[in-house]
């Protein structure tokens, strides 16, 4: 059985306005998230993602904090958080985080030119934070060996003409207050 499928098609769905929201483990931190599903996505993820000579996971917080972290301790792949909070420290890169809720300031530590990086998040929805990043990398000179998100929502998003690729796990859309499984091995 997939568990992922599987907890996404049993998602509770919440409305924020006229929009239909999904609550998962993986992209809200409730309901629990029991660790075999986290050990089903990370080994999906290690699986699709290009990992060889990966010099640096790198994900923005908070919801992908515990998938990359699964990831580094599976793969000895050191992990970057990108924070919400400036530190000041030498090297620190700034970058603006847009999504379809919010705007804020992010800010990217530990990672330079040259570096090889695999970038990771939970939800990949309006594209605004994944854009956010992955410009900001291209900006230090990172080298972005892949990108992965664990879910993606269904429809356009901000790259869609931007040349990234994402590679996904499961796309879904919210339809009628259930999730509706679009692809159920994501894009590759």
């Amino acid at each position: 059985m997939d568990q992922l499928r599987q907890s996404l098609l049993e998602a509770p769905i919440i409305e924020k306005g006229e929009y239909e929201y999904f609550v998962h483990p993986i992209s809200d931190g409730v309901p629990m998230l029991r660790p075999e599903l986290l050990r089903e996505i990370v080994i999906k993820i290690i699986r699709k993602a290009e990992i060889d000579d990966v010099d640096k996971i790198v994900t923005p917080a908070a919801m992908g904090i515990h998938i990359s972290t699964a990831v580094s301790l599976m793969t000895d792949i050191p992990l970057v958080v990108i924070r919400k909070r400036q530190y000041g420290l030498e090297g620190e890169q700034p970058l603006s985080q847009q999504t379809g809720y919010s705007e804020n300031e992010m800010y990217i530590n530990d990672v330079e030119a040259g570096d090889r990086v695999l970038v990771l998040d939970d939800v990949l929805s309006t594209g605004g934070t994944m854009r956010a990043v992955l410009d900001a990398l291209d900006h230090i000179g990172a080298d972005i060996v892949d990108t992965v998100a664990v879910i993606k929502k269904a429809g356009p998003n901000e790259l869609d003409d931007s040349g990234h690729h994402v590679k996904t796990l499961i796309n879904v859309r919210v339809e009628d207050g259930e999730v509706i499984i679009v692809d159920e091995h994501g894009d590759d």
